[in-house]
């Protein structure tokens, strides 16, 4: 039983073997009906419980339809249904899921929920989001920009931004896949310090994009931020807004992404993210395909 809770504990064997997978299926599936079932059906008979203690669109909708198509069932719990660590501990919850369920999704708030869950659950259990870190989301950037680039290996890849908890898993990839993350942004809004050493810091966004393969970029504000949070995140982060000017300086053949969804003309012009660089609905629809074969590795199928 593998679970799958973050990039850095995960062997990079394994994550090359993931992405492998996930290509291959889906070329398996090029042509078909969205509905259409795989050839294979790894997880036929199989029920895969999807926690959202926060609400999601890309995730909801790609693991269901991913365990669809590979045969198996889902059960959609929401944090109101779960109120984990509400009442019943989250060890407890664990233990009584993995009597009902043969796989569990958790898109939660805390990481020790996450890690919680995985300790106790005789089943494996994906990380779908936590507030540190995005696994599944940089697998799908890692398969979208090798479908187009070829081996990330080696290149340059420039976050202009938040050091959210999408940088975070994108520096756990940096080691794990060996290329280069340069973070461009404001002081107050430097990642975690338990990252360092795994990207380089370039505060002048004009310099750190110098010869970039990929460029990079997040929303500025939370669903959850206050007004007054969202006001100043704008007046930090103007200055790291990834326009026309900006990709310029990347390589002619550079590649921009977003895991959406976007405040367009903030964080990311229109022209952008819809000009020659972006992979953005590329990378959107490979977290289909990244976390089927995500699922079929924690299963060993």
């Amino acid at each position: 039983m593998n679970h799958f809770l973050d990039i850095h504990v995960t062997p990079a064997d394994d994550l090359s073997a993931i992405i492998a997978n996930a290509r291959r299926m889906k070329d398996a599936r090029d042509g078909l009906p969205k509905g259409t079932p795989d050839a294979e059906q790894p997880l036929a008979g199989q029920m895969v419980a999807l926690i959202f203690e926060k609400p999601s669109t890309r995730t909801r909708v790609s693991f269901d339809v991913g365990v669809r198509q590979m045969g198996g069932q889902t059960m959609v719990l929401s944090g109101t249904d779960m109120q984990l660590g509400h009442g019943e501990t989250i060890a407890d919850t664990a233990r009584v899921l993995s009597r009902y369920v043969d796989l569990i999704m958790i898109r939660t708030f805390e990481e020790q929920t996450l890690l919680d869950m995985a300790e106790y659950a005789s089943v494996p259990v994906i990380n779908g989001l936590t507030n540190r870190t995005h696994p599944c989301q940089i697998m799908a950037d890692i398969m979208t920009f090798e479908e187009h680039n070829g081996p990330i290996k080696g290149k340059k890849v420039v976050w202009s931004g938040d050091g959210n908890n999408v940088f975070a898993s994108f520096a756990h990839a940096a080691k794990q896949f060996d290329f280069d993350l340069v973070f461009t942004g404001p002081p107050p809004l430097d990642p975690d310090p338990a990252l360092d050493g795994l990207y380089t810091i370039m505060r002048n966004p004009n310099e750190a994009v110098q010869g970039a393969d990929l460029v990079v970029t997040d929303t500025w504000v939370s669903m959850h931020d206050p007004q007054s949070a969202r006001e100043r995140r704008h007046n930090q982060l103007r200055g790291y807004q990834v326009n026309d000017a900006l990709m310029a300086k990347a390589k002619p053949d550079a590649l921009f992404m977003h895991c959406l969804p976007a405040h367009r003309e903030d964080e990311a012009t229109s022209s952008v993210m819809d000009g020659p660089h972006s992979v953005i609905f590329d990378e959107a629809e490979n977290r289909l395909h990244a976390q089927k074969a995500i699922m079929r590795y924690c299963l060993g199928r």
